[in-house]
Parts: C-alpha cells; structure tokens; sequence
C-alpha cells in the first residue's frame, strides 16, 4: 500500500519511507516528518515492507532495520531516523532555493 501525500510549496523534497508494521522507529519517523511539514516543502511517500515495491527498495538498498528513507530517491537512512540530519538537509535545501 503506497501513500503520496504534498505539503508546503516550491521545490518539494521527495521523501520515501518504507515501513514495517509495529514499528515504533517507522511511528516516530512519520511523526517527525509530519511535524516537518510546517516547516520544509516535501511530498512524503509510504510505502510497506510486504509491498512488492518497498520490499524491492529495501533490498535494493540493503536495508536490515526499519524504516527505510529515501530522500530524492537516494538512500539517507535505516532504522532510528536521525532528527538532527534530515533536519541540516532540509534546511540547506530550503537555503538554497533563490528567493
């Protein structure tokens, strides 16, 4: 099951999480997200680990931990999200849209 969702406006930051069920790491990492929101331009993709295509990313990526975070389709984390760097990433890609 895939979820697209948009917030915010100008260039969005495409954010993919794939998660697994009863994952309290996946639970905080779409409520940290979702409070981003506010904050940076993102359209924030859900997708499942049983699903064929999360299930493909995360052996892609040879992800072992939930969940899985792509960030413009480029691999940024496994397991516990690291608040801290999504945040310096989003922030530096907000900078660097002109005014």
């Amino acid at each position: 099951m895939s979820n697209t969702v948009d917030f915010g406006s100008g260039p969005l930051a495409d954010i993919t999480v794939v998660k697994a069920e009863a994952c309290h790491f996946c639970h905080d990492a779409l409520q940290l997200l979702d409070e981003m929101t506010a904050e940076y331009p993102m359209r924030i993709r859900i997708l499942d680990i049983r699903d064929p295509e999360g299930c493909a990313l995360m052996q892609e990526h040879r992800a072992a931990l939930s969940p899985l975070i792509l960030v413009d389709g480029v691999f940024f984390s496994q397991g516990r999200l690291p608040r801290g760097k999504i945040r310096r990433l989003l922030a530096a890609r907000a900078a660097a849209v002109p005014a």
